[in-house]
């Protein structure tokens, strides 16, 4: 099974980095640089989908989801 995951990266005033993964509420981890917190995200990725199909739960992903960025200037 193929699934695809939007990973929300937010830089912390101490310089580490949140990771949020939008289409698995609570799906939140952290890391010491933007490649930790990748790595931390995929195995809280993992760790959740293993929940929910020890649940019987239907596993959502982001393979039809569009995302775009837009700039504003105030």
């Amino acid at each position: 099974m193929q699934l695809t995951y939007k990973i929300l990266l937010h830089k912390e005033p101490e310089g580490q980095y949140t990771a949020m993964v939008p289409a698995l509420p609570g799906c939140i981890t952290y890391g010491e640089d933007v490649d930790h917190a990748i790595a931390m995200a995929k195995e809280a990725i993992e760790l959740y989908i293993e929940h929910l199909q020890e649940t019987g739960q239907d596993i959502p992903d982001d393979s039809a989801t569009l995302e775009y960025s837009l700039n504003l200037t105030a």
